[in-house]
C-alpha cells in the first residue's frame, strides 16, 4: 500500500522528524548490501530498495526509540534490520506469486531470475542477522528471530489457504499478522527494548505495531475492490489473482449456491470472464461485506491509537497516532 507524498501528511511529518536517523539508516542500508564476491547481490538489492518504498518500518523503530529516550547508536542498526528483513521478505514473495511488478518497476526475478531473487533474498537475512548481534542485545536478536519465523510461517499459511473456501476470518487474521503485523511489531518493539523501557511500554509500542499493521493490510485488502487513482490502487488485483482477502471471506460466507457456484469458478478455478470482477463487487455489496471489512479496518487503527496511551508525551507520539488515522483515511 502506498502513502501519499505531502508534508501534511503524517507519514511525511514523521519523515521529516526523523530524516537525520533516517540518512544513517540508509547509508547503512548501502554499505551493508555490498558483496565483495557476487557483485549480483547489489545489484538485485538495489534495485528494490532504491524503487521508492517509504521506510515505513525502520521509521517505526527510530520514532519507538527516539519516544524512549535512547541515546546510542544501535536504534540505527535495529532499523536497517528491519528494512532488510522486510526487502528479503518481498524478493522471496515475487518469486511465490510469480509477481511481474513491484513498485512501479519489473520485479527482481523477472528482469533476473527466480534463484537469484531466493538466493539475494537469503543474503539480505543474513546481513539483518549480522546488524542484529553487533547490539549485542539478546532480547531484541529474540524479538526479530522470532517475528522472521513469524513472516514465514504466515506466507506458508496463506500458500495453504489460497483458493481454499472454507478458509476463515480467523486465518486471514492469522496469515496478516504474519506476513504485515509482525514486523511492524516488532519494529516498534525493539526501539522501546534498545531503550531499556519497563515492560509496560514495550507492551504498549508492540501492541501499536501490531494493530497498525493489521488495520494498514486491511485497508489495503479493501482497497482492492474501492480505490481509485488517487489513492493509488487499481481495482481487482487481488481478484484477478484469485486471492481470499477479507471481503471475499466475508462474501463466501454468506453466500447462496448460486454465488457459491460463482466463487468456485472465480477463485478456487480460477475462470474469470470481463463481467465477474463487476458481478463480485455486486455480490459484496448486496452482502454489505467492504462495508463490515472498513469497519474492521477502522477498529484496528483506534486500537492502534489506544495502545499508545501509556506512552508518555512526544512530538513522535502524535505523529504516530496521527499516522493510525491516515492508514484508513483513504476508505472514509
Amino acid at each position: 500500500m502506498s502513502l501519499d507524498h505531502s508534508l501534511s501528511k503524517p507519514y511525511d511529518r514523521l519523515a521529516f522528524a526523523l530524516s537525520d536517523n533516517m540518512a544513517q539508516v540508509n547509508a547503512l542500508i548501502q554499505l551493508r548490501m555490498a558483496s565483495e564476491h557476487a557483485p549480483r547481490i547489489p545489484e538485485v538489492t538495489a534495485h528494490l530498495i532504491n524503487a521508492g518504498g517509504k521506510r515505513l518500518r525502520p521509521m517505526l523503530t527510530l520514532a519507538a526509540a527516539q519516544m524512549c529516550g535512547y541515546a546510542g547508536p544501535y536504534h540505527v542498526h535495529l532499523a536497517a534490520t528491519v528494512e532488510f528483513i522486510h526487502t528479503a521478505t518481498l524478493l522471496h514473495d515475487d518469486v511465490v506469486d510469480e509477481s511481474t511488478q513491484r513498485r512501479g518497476r519489473p520485479t527482481a526475478n523477472l528482469l533476473w531470475d527466480n534463484q537469484s531473487s531466493v538466493l539475494v533474498g537469503d543474503y539480505l537475512f543474513s546481513r539483518a542477522f549480522q546488524l542484529m548481534v553487533e547490539t549485542k542485545n539478546l532480547q531484541v536478536l529474540d524479538i526479530l528471530a522470532n517475528a522472521s519465523a513469524t513472516i514465514a510461517e504466515g506466507e506458508v499459511l496463506q500458500l495453504s489457504a489460497a483458493k481454499n473456501l472454507a478458509t476463515t476470518e480467523e486465518v486471514y487474521f492469522k496469515v496478516i499478522r504474519g506476513k504485515t503485523a509482525a514486523l511492524f511489531a516488532a519494529a516498534m518493539e525493539v526501539g522501546a527494548v534498545i531503550a531499556d523501557q519497563d515492560d509496560k511500554i514495550v507492551q504498549a509500542l508492540y501492541d501499536y505495531g501490531d494493530a497498525l499493521g493489521i488495520s494498514f493490510q486491511i485497508v489495503d485488502d479493501l482497497l482492492d475492490y474501492t480505490g481509485t487513482k488517487s489513492t493509488g490502487k487499481s481495482i481487482g488485483d487481488d481478484f484477478r489473482e484469485c486471492k481470499l482477502t477479507l471481503p471475499v471471506i466475508k462474501a463466501v460466507k454468506m453466500a447462496d449456491n448460486n454465488e457459491l457456484l460463482f466463487w468456485k469458478k472465480c477463485i478456487v478455478k480460477g475462470k474469470q470472464e470481463a463481467s465477474d470482477l463487476d458481478h463480485a463487487l455486486e455480490i459484496m455489496h448486496r452482502h454489505n461485506t467492504l462495508y463490515e471489512t472498513r469497519v474492521q479496518a477502522l477498529f484496528w487503527a483506534n486500537k492502534a491509537k489506544a495502545a499508545l496511551a501509556i506512552v508518555p508525551e512526544h512530538e513522535l507520539k502524535k505523529m504516530l497516532i496521527d499516522l493510525s488515522d491516515y492508514v484508513v483515511a483513504r476508505i472514509n
